[in-house]
């Protein structure tokens, strides 16, 4: 039998393949079809020749030929339909190409399958004549529409005049199409039909070549060539990136094929170029855009210069984008229009249509911002309203909250004004130096969240709860009884802590964005009383307690940011009727500034230093000084007046008001009045206070200039800098004690909810880092009456309660010898609505001792230890001895700082300590604890000492400073540290302790001795 192959020759059959056919099994037939698929696969190797069964079966393949890439055919297609010249042009979307093969790319017909090479090349298969034979035909003009592109894409088009170049327009035009209109720029839209027609119609895939025959058709030679205008279906969906499918790119990739990812590539920031509306359309010539991708590196991203290189209108591109960035102007601004450019028509509608659109969008912005503002005012409006509730909810179950289990939540949120916490430095440190209390697990009935601003390392955590276990140990006196308390206390640190770097955010608002620690909150509340004692008081502090729906312990913000201030503090002390240092308080201009400080200084000669305070002011940072009597000129004058006309008749003389306006004109005024004083010298005193006041008024500016000396000099390196802030947040100014003998201390107070004042803590101020900056107290305080003190502060408290004040604040006292009558006064200086460091080492001091800080007295009794207690009581037996006590002292401190810190871990710096003494004993209930921040840094902690004399526990403060000095620093690196100016202050303080112990001996001998013992 014979039979017909592809290129029509017989050939032979062998019938001996029919006949085996019926004897095959499936499992035969499976095998066959396998090898043959490994043959297939690999018909050069033999041994996939050898497993065949009948050496006669085998299957022949065609001859695979190396791939060579065929050069473009630029030649027309011909008429004849059996000419080769269809097969001359490989496909471009081939086996190997870059680019995917989509369902709608694919052709149909004889010639798809030898695209996709599905029919081989060297098959020639013979093709049926066409009815029609094919040829160019034109296409019609379509009017620009003027409408953006959803997407602002462009696509490229081949340049007719020449075929080397690719034109790129803008975004409308390269949809649209160009056409200008004898009316105007302006043509109507399309209908919504025509346009869903259009875009229901998908154009047919065509081969590059007959799509740019078709698209520039080449003229007979017998007619002189014309310019056709490139076809542009106006209703297209164009890709994100330059348009793969327009006919110049794929044109341009096919000539260019091995190196088409790269021409892309290059294509991209042409395309970011063109987005840009003051840049006309690009040109690109095709034979430089080769040159340039094919010795550009595939992950080089092209410069600048590159995509100029490229395009023939250089000077018309590169000149755009330095005037894109000016603001086109309308009728008038002709300035702005560029030379040549048509002036916009004065009612077109592009220009309206962009009005519109900036007007809405300026509309629609301004509404969503009054909607979010108008939601911000109701969701703080009932956080106040929820916050009133719970509080009167609180105050009427107190008594049988502070006696039952009860969870305290401690947020130490340092609430300030976002100006002020600017300028904190270690926002989040500074948030963290309270960790004492976690101690208010000292009360069985009480369980301890504190929310931490820091993350802490396992070390970290593990040396707190140690710490905290020592609890039973100090009471028996045996460390081998440390309980673990870990289920009486958390530490959680919310998971925004580091989501708003650059926002110096307080810690309610941090915890109020963390979402995950809200939720494990609540499910640690959920069936327990609780409330939260915050820090500084916010408003995040009242969206937080609403969320988690208990009490917050504490004042309403907007009253806790009244009274914290210092002119607010001067009105609850005028309120109280307390003692207050003289000065003005709520000065906001320069001219108010003048006045009232040449006031102050006329009624007050002895004072010799003024303090200006600015009213955000924390922790020294917004205070200046100045000793204004030491720089007056005038002064001496003054002196003498005062005596020739006595002290009592210069003091209650009363000059007038010297207005800002006659300041101008001093000395016309001072020649004014030294007339009128002449007249009448020894009974016009009034006359010659105004004299002075005009004097002391003339030298101010240029004395506060030249000699205020600012706290914070690196926030403040000039007065006028200083005073700016002054000016702008108002301030007061305050005179200082003029003594040798000052001292300065703090008191702690809590207003509970039913109105019950109580006094907390007290201590006399350390100051390392300058007279007007605290750095640590020594507990209880020494300096003032017990019982003066404590009605002070009653006094305050009441006032405080009167204006809405509740939970946790302090007050800050100065005591002094008067120079004249040699008496002590006290004045109250400043308030802090929140809870205070000094409070928090107090907790602490407590928890260590395990003993009771009664202010009343000012006395820390603590119980002694287990051994002391039955040796006592060997020597008086038979007798009932009461509670063994005896009294203790304290020196704490908060703000410690060394930059050499951050070289030594913790762990470390704590076995230096041991092994140079520095520890505590548990048995005597004296020595030295530290408290630590953070374990990042690591430049700041805090220190208490305890024991039983203040000198001796002085000494030993200051012992501990300098050896955990040298220890950590270098003889040539010393680091920035305060500890050596917080031992001078201990050794100041030292020598005025021994001169002040042995008068003591002299007056009163049996006094010393009773202290002695």
């Amino acid at each position: 039998m014979e039979r017909n192959n592809l290129k029509g020759n017989a050939e032979a059959v062998d019938f001996c393949d029919l006949r085996k056919a019926p004897e095959r099994t499936e499992l035969g037939l499976r095998q066959q079809v396998e090898m043959d698929f490994k043959i297939m696969l690999d018909p050069e190797n033999v041994d996939n020749k050898a497993g065949l069964k009948h050496p006669n079966d085998e299957t022949r393949l065609p001859l695979i030929a190396k791939k060579i890439s065929a050069p473009v055919c630029s030649q027309k297609t011909g008429k004849d339909p059996t000419g080769t010249s269809p097969w001359a042009l490989p496909a471009f979307h081939s086996l190997g190409s870059p680019f995917p093969l989509v369902e709608q790319d694919t052709p149909r017909g004889a010639l798809s399958l030898s695209g996709q090479r599905l029919i081989l090349p060297a098959a020639q298969r013979a093709l049926p004549a066409p009815p029609a034979v094919p040829r160019a035909a034109p296409f019609p003009e379509f009017p620009r529409q003027h409408k953006k592109s959803a997407r602002g894409e462009i696509s490229g088009r081949l340049d007719p005049e020449n075929t080397d170049t690719i034109t790129f327009p803008k975004a409308k035009e390269a949809i649209y199409g160009t056409h200008s209109s004898s009316k105007g720029n302006i043509a109507p839209l399309p209908s919504s039909n025509s346009m869903v027609s259009a875009r229901k119609s998908k154009p047919e895939w065509r081969c590059p070549a007959q799509q740019l025959e078709s698209e520039v058709p080449i003229p007979p030679q017998t007619q002189p060539p014309q310019t056709a205008q490139p076809f542009q279906d106006p209703c297209l969906d164009w890709d994100s990136a330059v348009h793969q499918k327009a006919p110049g790119v794929l044109a341009l990739q096919h000539l260019h094929h091995s190196s088409c990812g790269s021409i892309v590539g290059f294509l991209e920031p042409t395309e970011k170029l063109l987005k840009d509306p003051s840049v006309p359309s690009a040109t690109i010539n095709s034979q430089k855009l080769a040159q340039i991708t094919s010795g550009l590196d595939f992950k080089e991203n092209p410069t600048k210069s590159d995509v100029l290189s490229v395009m023939k209108n250089q000077s018309g591109v590169g000149r755009s984008p330095a005037r894109a960035g000016r603001p086109r102007r309308g009728r008038g601004g002709g300035a702005g229009r560029q030379r040549g450019a048509p002036s916009p028509m004065p009612g077109s509608g592009q220009q309206q249509q962009w009005a519109a659109g900036v007007i809405s969008a300026s509309w629609r912005s301004r509404n969503l911002l009054a909607r979010l503002r108008s939601a911000l005012r109701g969701a703080r409006r009932r956080h106040l309203e929820n916050f009133h509730s719970r509080a009167k909810h609180l105050a009427a179950n107190w008594n049988r909250i502070r006696t039952s289990r009860r969870t305290i939540i401690h947020i130490p949120s340092l609430g300030y004004s976002q100006h002020t916490r600017e300028h904190i430095p270690d926002l989040a440190v500074q948030q963290n130096v309270q960790m004492g209390r976690l101690c208010d697990i000292l009360d069985a009935n009480v369980d301890v969240i504190y929310i931490c601003p820091l993350a802490l390392s396992e070390e970290f955590l593990q040396y707190y709860h140690k710490l905290l276990g020592l609890q039973a140990a100090v009471r028996s006196g045996n460390p081998e009884d440390m309980a673990d308390l870990q289920d009486r206390f958390k530490i959680l640190t919310p998971e925004a802590i580091n989501s708003f770097p650059e926002h110096h955010m307080c810690l309610a608002s941090v915890l109020k964005y963390s979402p995950r620690t809200l939720q494990r909150l609540q499910l640690l509340l959920q069936g327990r009383d609780a409330y939260v004692v915050g820090g500084v008081p916010h408003l995040d502090d009242l969206a937080v307690a609403d969320q988690l729906q208990v009490p917050l312990l504490g004042p309403e913000p907007a009253v806790a940011q009244l009274y914290s201030t210092k002119s607010g503090s001067k009105r609850i002390f005028a309120s109280a009727g307390v003692p207050t240092p003289p000065g003005e308080w709520d000065i906001h201009s320069r001219e108010q500034l003048l006045r009232a400080l040449s006031q102050l200084v006329l009624d007050n000669l002895e004072v010799q230093r003024w303090l200006f305070k600015v009213d955000d002011g924390r922790a020294g940072d917004g205070t200046a000084f100045c000793d204004v009597t030491s720089h007056l000129e005038c002064y001496p004058w003054i002196q003498r007046e005062r005596q020739e006309h006595g002290a009592e008749v210069w003091s209650e003389s009363q000059a007038r008001q010297i207005s800002y306006h006659c300041l101008q004109h001093l000395p016309r005024l001072v020649l004014i009045l030294s007339c009128n004083c002449l007249r009448k010298p020894l009974q016009n005193s009034s006359c010659r206070r105004e004299l002075a006041l005009v004097k002391i008024s003339q030298e101010l500016p240029g004395l506060l200039a030249q000699h205020v000396q600012p706290v914070n000099e690196k926030r403040f390196p000039t007065w006028e800098k200083f005073l700016q802030t002054f000016l702008t947040q108002g301030g007061v100014i305050e005179a200082f004690p003029s003594s040798g003998s000052v001292t300065n201390l703090t008191v702690d107070l809590l207003i509970e909810p039913t109105g019950e004042l109580t006094l907390l803590s007290s201590g006399d101020q350390l100051h390392a880092e300058g007279p007007l900056r605290s750095s640590g107290t020594t507990i209880p305080q020494r300096s003032v009456d017990p019982e003066l003190l404590k009605a002070l502060c009653l006094k305050i408290g009441e006032a405080c309660k009167s204006k809405g004040v509740l939970g946790y604040f302090s007050v800050d006292f100065v005591a002094f010898t008067h120079p004249q009558t040699r008496e002590q006064q006290v004045w109250a200086t400043d308030l802090d609505l929140c809870y205070s460091d000094q409070l928090a080492l107090s907790q602490l001091l407590v928890y260590l001792t395990d003993g009771n800080l009664d202010c009343g007295s000012s006395i820390l009794q603590a119980p002694l230890a287990a051994q002391e207690s039955k040796s006592q009581g060997v020597q008086h037996e038979g007798t009932k001895p009461p509670v063994p006590s005896s009294p203790w002292c304290a020196v704490v401190s908060s703000q410690l700082r060394h930059s050499s810190l951050s070289g030594i871990s913790y762990n470390l710096l704590l076995h230096t300590c041991k092994a140079r003494g520095i520890g505590f004993d548990l048995q005597a209930k004296q020595g030295t604890v530290f408290v630590l921040y953070e374990d990042q840094k690591r430049h700041s902690l805090g220190m208490i000492t305890i024991g039983e004399d203040l000198q001796g526990v002085l000494l030993t403060f200051a012992r501990n400073l300098f050896i955990i000095h040298q220890e950590i620093s270098a003889p040539n690196m010393q680091g920035e540290t305060n500890f050596k100016m917080a031992i001078r202050d201990i050794e100041a303080i030292l020598g005025v302790t021994a001169e002040n112990k042995l008068r003591l001996e002299e007056e009163q001998p049996w006094e010393a001795d009773a202290l002695k013992e």
